[in-house]
């Protein structure tokens, strides 16, 4: 390995050369108390920036085990290291000189969720950081004494200030590591309480904009009713009490602005952790929570969608439903029998984004139309089926139809933003209304297997482009996959992942044989031991990847729309 004089002494030797010598850089150099890894050098000033990494062992970093010593506790001390030296790089003087990138230092910025990330792996104690640097020039020519200072002036107070354990503030590390405990704790007593979520009293659930994820200053703090009221006794924080909301069907209703969108937001946002001041720090859902609704021109393939549309014109085939430009109700039919394929067992369904006649058909239209003429079952004659045969509960925010009372177990009104338990007299003036639909039926049959063939085409082209637009879209080559539906994908870097996923999975996992759920367990099991460094066969790791839930990897995979599929009935 090269010392980092040698680093000095080829960047002195290569100053006001053309561009491409700043390659001859590439390699590993010994900084005394870290090593630098010069990973990926970019081809101009205007290319993505440079791949840089740190690595200090755990000697010199010296974070006892016990932080780390659980997956949750890693992620959230790996999550709290990168926040640190973001903040250092943040505090330094990273201005732009010369062209293009130049003099660019950047890391992961890191949220209101608590993500793992290709940012910062800590393994065996050793504490890898991964950032990014646009290499300075002037044109296209070197300017190696501004990287001097990059390298030797700035990136050594930005590493002693985060990744030292002596160096930090222990206190804040031990709150994160504490809270991460807290949080998980609450995780681990849902099912043995029947819950699939809750919502701690004192949470601020709003935000302060539709572009802000930072809690709503002066916000009515929640507070459960009585009757929903759970009290936990969490390790460190100690006795806390909140809503607890019971497995089975729930209701929010209430008039608009009140805040049954709010509370739904913060459930499907509840799969992740949060950082402490976030508001919503102890508000925890099951892991597994899928938003539901209807996505309009999506791209569908092979999907048994028969459980809720019995039958199209033109003798379509809905056991096996593939199409281009899906409507609203066979969107959200496909989206519900993926989530269903996926493991979720907690749906989250707000009525502003679903299909009307994939909710409801009240009683009037079924007189005017008959059942026979109609080939939608909907959602709410499936919805006790969901829960009693597959376990499967579903959280449904309503403000226009009350034809969900006869089905909820609890139904609650937000009243300006406090929840107030109203099942009894829901259902009472439920009773005075007619039945909405014929008796509830026994969910039917469905091919549950799903097979996909692997795309040929990828396999001839080495250099796939890959890219990420936010959380909206990724290219995987020439092919784009909308993802702008897919309400809990929270980070832009999730996205990315996505794409690497999603090309390691066509080349790597699919083969025909294999279906959906199995090439999903597949792909977990590879990152809970590798991480997502293991999509890079070269050892040159992405820098700003961030891990996303099974629920959103085989959502990209279905929204595909080059996805080959062999149908399977289920056994």
């Amino acid at each position: 390995m090269k010392s980092s004089e040698d680093l000095k002494i080829k960047l002195r030797s290569i100053d006001h050369y053309g561009y491409p010598a700043y390659k001859d850089l590439k390699g590993q150099y010994d900084f005394g108390d870290y090593v630098l890894s010069i990973d990926h050098v970019q081809g101009d000033p205007f290319a993505s920036p440079s791949r840089l990494s740190v690595l200090v062992a755990s000697a010199r970093a010296s974070f006892p085990p016990a932080l780390y010593d659980t997956y949750a506790k890693r992620i959230t001390l790996q999550d709290h290291l990168t926040r640190l030296f973001a903040a250092r790089l943040a505090s330094a003087d990273t201005r732009g000189r010369g062209s293009g990138k130049s003099g660019l230092l950047a890391v992961s910025r890191c949220g209101q969720e608590v993500l793992e990330r290709t940012a910062c792996r800590i393994k065996d104690g050793n504490v890898t950081l991964r950032f990014e640097a646009g290499f300075p020039a002037h044109g296209r020519t070197i300017d190696a004494g501004e990287l001097e200072k990059m390298l030797f002036g700035i990136l050594p107070g930005c590493v002693a200030g985060s990744l030292y354990y002596r160096k930090i503030d222990r206190k804040r590390l031990q709150a994160a590591i504490d809270l991460c405990e807290d949080q998980e704790y609450i995780r681990s007593q849902l099912p043995k309480l029947g819950l699939c979520a809750f919502l701690a009293d004192g949470s601020i659930l709003p935000r302060q904009s539709g572009v802000s994820d930072h809690p709503m200053k002066d916000a009515v703090p929640f507070k459960s009713p009585d009757s929903m009221k759970v009290t936990l006794q969490l390790p460190h924080r100690g006795p806390i009490s909140g809503m607890g909301i019971h497995r089975g069907i729930t209701l929010f209703v209430g008039g608009g602005y009140h805040g049954k969108s709010t509370v739904l937001q913060a459930l499907q946002n509840a799969v992740y952790n949060h950082i402490g001041g976030d508001g919503r720090e102890l508000v925890i859902a099951d892991r597994s929570a899928w938003k539901l609704r209807s996505e309009d021109g999506r791209s569908i393939t092979g999907v048994d969608i028969s459980p809720f549309i019995r039958h199209l014109p033109n003798r379509r085939d809905t056991r096996c439903f593939s199409t281009e430009d899906a409507s609203g109700s066979t969107s959200q039919a496909a989206n519900l029998m993926e989530s269903m394929e996926s493991g979720s067992t907690l749906l989250l369904i707000d009525e502003d984004t679903s299909a009307t006649n994939f909710m409801i058909r009240d009683k009037l239209m079924q007189q005017v139309v008959s059942p026979e003429e109609e080939p939608i079952i909907p959602f709410i004659e499936r919805v006790r089926s969901l829960y009693e045969d597959f376990g499967i509960s579903s959280i449904i925010v309503a403000g226009s139809s009350g034809s969900y009372f006869h089905v909820a177990d609890t139904i609650v009104q937000m009243k300006e933003y406090t929840p107030l338990d109203i099942t009894e007299k829901a259902k009472k003036a439920a009773a005075a209304f007619p039945v909405f639909s014929s008796e509830q039926e026994k969910f039917p049959p469905y091919t549950s297997r799903r097979c996909p063939r692997p795309d040929l085409a990828l396999r001839k082209d080495d250099r796939l482009k890959l890219k990420a637009m936010g959380t909206s879209e990724l290219l995987l080559g020439h092919e784009s996959v909308e993802l702008r539906y897919l309400e809990q994908l929270r980070d832009s870097e999730q996205t990315m992942a996505l794409a690497y996923l999603l090309k390691y999975m066509e080349l790597q996992v699919f083969d025909g044989k294999k279906d959906l759920t199995r090439a999903a367990d597949q792909i977990e099991a590879l990152l809970d031991s590798k991480g997502l460094e293991a999509l890079f066969e070269r050892g040159d790791v992405r820098s700003s990847l961030a891990r996303p839930r099974r629920q959103e990897i085989l959502a990209c995979v279905n929204r595909y729309r080059r996805l080959a599929i062999e149908s399977r009935a289920g056994e």
